[in-house]
């Protein structure tokens, strides 16, 4: 878990993140909101601020997980 963690923090892993947050999340602002954007409706900051936080969450374990899997498989390797 503290391996899968420390990957979690990598600094490539959090940039790359970042940037499938930024893009994913205004596309999904943009659907979400779109009334509030281009209405008359309120802009709903909760809502907005999850759809940053979900895709950064999602993206950052998917990349964390598979560079743990990498780092296995190449300890794995080198016991053979």
């Amino acid at each position: 878990m503290s391996l899968l963690l420390r990957q979690f923090f990598h600094a490539d892993v959090m940039k790359t993140a970042l940037y499938v947050a930024i893009v994913v999340s205004s596309i999904l602002n943009l659907i979400n909101q779109f009334d509030a954007l281009f209405g008359e409706a309120c802009w709903r900051w909760g809502m907005a601020g999850l759809n940053y936080l979900v895709p950064y969450c999602v993206a950052s374990y998917s990349g964390a997980s598979q560079r743990v899997k990498q780092r296995l498989s190449t300890l794995k390797d080198s016991e053979t």
